[in-house]
């Protein structure tokens, strides 16, 4: 890195918030205070009571799951994306938000089929800027085998907005024999990780706060769905649940699961795969790479007696050549991830209570 080119003005440390009558930063951010919003404001008013698999999903996932009247299982899901910059090594917006819906899709062992565009723009925004988005939705649909069917477009106040923000929603189809939820997590399973940690974070940073790093990786930013399906057509039946580690990244994501399943997870540090360069870029300013946000890696929770094979089908897909068996599920302290480090002491990974990194996807 060049250390002439950083000057930290960009960094502050994440308040330990544990709650807040305005909304901030870390409510958006995957950790303590965006679980408390979506299960203590937006569940209680748009969920209704005893709701099931047969509508919502219980718990939440990734995506709801619809039952349509001859049976067909289809998975729903809807995200929004506000990353800055709007293009970074590896990516940009328009690629992020095609991506990161069919994964949300993918984590239901759905196939995904369509997509929704909204696009917020800014006035002033250059058309130009605009095409280059929109060329790399269309490419990155075209990759993932989905298409962009609908879509709206709302322009605002200069000074209102920050350039291009955008809203997409997926639905796909969901195989009959594919049952993956949180609520199906047992004791004395085994947590696969797809690939390296904390290189998307890594890489927003880079651009956002104007440092060099050596030997700089790419964002993972990638689509999941045939890693996903070269697994469930292994061993559907031994897929309980999958996750991908979006905001809040590993820890977060493995914190949701150990709450909304009500069990205790022990990871161990020595397997996790976390590159050189991503390493040295987290020491340096200060950041957990289990907490680094990526977008193109998920863990998946399996039966203990199809770990290994289905880690071997893994390892043979795209992008997941590191993937590795990091831990087990255990039936207590329910909600309770637990780190075992390379020295051979522990440390309880939690959820954040600060916002580390903001609007990285």
């Amino acid at each position: 890195m060049s250390e002439s080119s950083f000057n930290g003005s960009g960094f502050s440390c994440p308040l330990p918030l544990s709650s807040s009558d305005t909304i901030q930063l870390a409510h958006g951010g995957g950790g303590r205070l965006m679980r408390q919003l979506i299960t203590d404001l937006f569940l209680t008013q748009f969920r209704h009571a005893g709701e099931t698999s047969e509508g919502l999903r219980e718990p939440p996932h990734d995506s709801a799951e619809i039952r349509l009247g001859d049976g067909t299982r289809m998975a729903f899901t809807t995200d929004s994306f506000v990353v800055s910059p709007l293009f970074f090594p590896g990516g940009d917006i328009g690629k992020l938000a095609v991506f990161g819906t069919v994964n949300d899709l993918a984590m239901s062992g759905a196939k995904p089929l369509w997509l929704s565009a909204g696009f917020i723009l800014e006035e002033g925004l250059p058309l130009e800027t605009l095409r280059r988005v929109v060329q790399s939705m269309r490419q990155a649909a075209e990759e993932a085998g989905v298409r962009i069917i609908t879509g709206d477009t709302k322009v605002v106040d200069r000074g209102k907005g920050d350039g291009i923000y955008i809203n997409t929603t997926g639905l796909g189809w969901i195989p009959e024999n594919v049952h993956i939820s949180p609520s199906r997590i047992r004791p004395g399973d085994r947590i696969l990780l797809s690939g390296d940690v904390g290189r998307h974070g890594i890489a927003i940073m880079s651009v956002r706060e104007g440092l060099q790093f050596d030997n700089a990786l790419p964002s993972d930013c990638a689509p999941l769905h045939r890693v996903v399906r070269a697994m469930v057509k292994h061993a559907a039946e031994a897929i309980h649940c999958l996750r991908d580690l979006t905001r809040g990244g590993l820890a977060s994501a493995l914190n949701e699961l150990a709450m909304d399943a009500h069990v205790a997870m022990l990871i161990h540090e020595e397997v996790i795969p976390v590159e050189p360069s991503v390493a040295a870029a987290c020491e340096l300013l200060g950041l957990d790479p289990y907490y680094v946000a990526n977008e193109g890696r998920f863990v998946a929770v399996v039966r203990a007696d199809a770990a290994e094979e289905l880690l071997a089908v893994l390892r043979q897909q795209a992008g997941c050549a590191s993937a590795q068996i990091i831990g087990e599920v255990r039936p207590a302290p329910a909600g309770v991830v637990e780190l075992r480090t390379a020295l051979g002491g522990s440390r309880v990974l939690d959820l954040l209570s600060g916002e580390q990194m903001p609007r990285i996807c």
